[in-house]
């Protein structure tokens, strides 16, 4: 079937198989990374590229030996190389977790442990017999893939996908909390070594796109830059794979241009280009999203105080017809008069502020009123509940006040009017007021 399969695809120039194949590795690695991610086991898939690199090698002497002997034509058959690899792969994670069940040592030291042994192993086994071939698994060769290799890629992208289209639920609950999956029914153990199995497949054969030392960068970097883009994992797992195969294919083309130019690097260059844009641009994780959201809740919160500071200046005069006076405002804000003026035009500028008497007098707008009455009112609420819940003093709840009275929302302060009893005073005996766009009937 492979030879079938092979000879149909030798037809194909080596830039389209390159490009399939950067598409198979980009949908395999692409799956399996929000795994890894999700499990925060980013080491295990580091680890796992390098512990596949003693059968790599071990494969090019076994498949000389077997060439030898007649049973297979070519003296690097990728069938029995990317099988030694396997075995190695799976073996390294099989001593990982027997570490972990027969020693205190932590993940990442049983991983640190696993990778430089078997590491350290296959660099010894390269310098002993240094078989030609071993340099395009450490660096990357997309463009050296024939038929061969690429029917093994394609294989390998179908048992990672269908695999995981059937025990989808099964690895993510598992990855969420394998105690809770256990309570479930599944068979964690199972689960786990199906999944390094996976894995390691997947590692395998990325390791002739980007090789051995930059594999984890196919598997981590597409599906971290993923979550940063969205929190929901079937949209994570879609966009892990875009931009794994993004990175893959453009890489790939790359490479292509420049002789001598690795494709491994390349490939694992152009991930980290679309890590570094959805780091600065992502629409809600991203720097530059960060930066406009805290900046403009700085900018809610300051207009909130100042509008419940007017509001008590106000409340404290009755309210009167002609508003308070723009020297009552300083004093209650503690500022200077150049000072009180630059926030009160942040007010007018808002919408939430009436001037009147030639600038000297202050009146809240429906809309400033709204603002205002709504903030002071998750303030009293809040230290109503702390004096009659949580038993504090009366003379100690400002504080607290000040920082929850932004953090409330409309339906947590209705809970908590209707724990309280609806009330209409604070403990300090001022009215809550109740949500409304305009204000009480001034006093003359």
């Amino acid at each position: 079937m492979n030879v079938i399969l092979a000879e149909g695809l030798s037809g194909l120039s080596g830039t389209v198989m390159a490009l399939i194949a950067s598409l198979a590795l980009g949908v395999t690695s692409g799956l399996l990374g929000t795994y890894v991610v999700l499990r925060r086991e980013s080491l295990f898939g580091d680890m796992l590229s390098h512990a596949v690199f003693p059968g790599v090698v071990g494969g090019f002497f076994v498949s000389g030996w077997m060439a030898r002997m007649g049973w297979v034509e070519s003296e690097k058959n990728p069938l029995v190389i990317l099988s030694c690899a396997l075995v190695a792969g799976v073996l390294g994670a099989l001593v990982v977790t027997v570490l972990g069940y027969t020693t205190r040592l932590k993940q990442d030291a049983r991983l640190g442990v696993v990778l430089s042994v078997f590491f350290a192993a296959g660099i010894a086994m390269f310098g002993f017999g240094q078989p030609a071939g071993v340099n395009g698994f450490l660096y990357g060769q997309t463009g050296a893939i024939d038929a061969t290799d690429l029917v093994l890629v394609l294989g390998a992208a179908a048992i990672v996908v269908v695999s995981i289209l059937i025990f989808h639920r099964p690895l993510l609950v598992v990855s969420f909390d394998d105690g809770f999956a256990h309570n479930l029914g599944y068979r964690v153990m199972g689960l786990t070594l199906m999944f390094s199995v996976l894995l390691t497949m997947a590692v395998v054969v990325a390791m002739q796109a980007v090789g051995v030392v930059l594999v984890s960068a196919m598997l981590i970097t597409p599906a971290a830059t993923a979550h940063l883009m969205t929190d929901r994992f079937p949209r994570m797992m879609m966009l892990s794979v875009l931009f794994t195969v993004g990175a893959g294919v453009i890489g790939t083309l790359i490479s292509g241009t420049k002789e001598g130019l690795a494709t491994g690097p390349v490939i694992a260059l152009c991930a980290t280009a679309i890590f570094v844009t959805a780091y600065l641009f992502a629409p809600r994780y991203g720097l530059v999203a960060r930066f406009w959201h805290d900046r403009s809740q700085r900018k809610r919160i300051q207009r909130e105080n100042i509008l419940k500071d007017l509001y008590r200046v106000l409340e404290r005069e009755g309210f009167p017809a002609e508003g308070a006076s723009v020297s009552a405002f300083a004093a209650e804000r503690r500022l200077d008069p150049g000072s009180a003026e630059r926030e009160l035009k942040m007010l007018e500028g808002a919408g939430d502020l009436i001037r009147g008497n030639g600038g000297e007098k202050l009146v809240l707008s429906e809309e400033g009123w709204g603002h205002a009455s709504r903030v002071v009112r998750n303030h009293r609420l809040w230290e109503l509940y702390l004096t009659n819940e949580a038993e504090y003093q009366a003379d100690h709840v400002h504080d607290d006040a000040e920082i929850v009275e932004h953090l409330l929302g409309e339906e947590a302060i209705k809970r908590l009017e209707e724990e309280l009893g609806f009330p209409e005073t604070d403990p300090h005996g001022s009215p809550i007021p109740q949500p409304s766009s305009t204000p009480p009937q001034p006093t003359s």
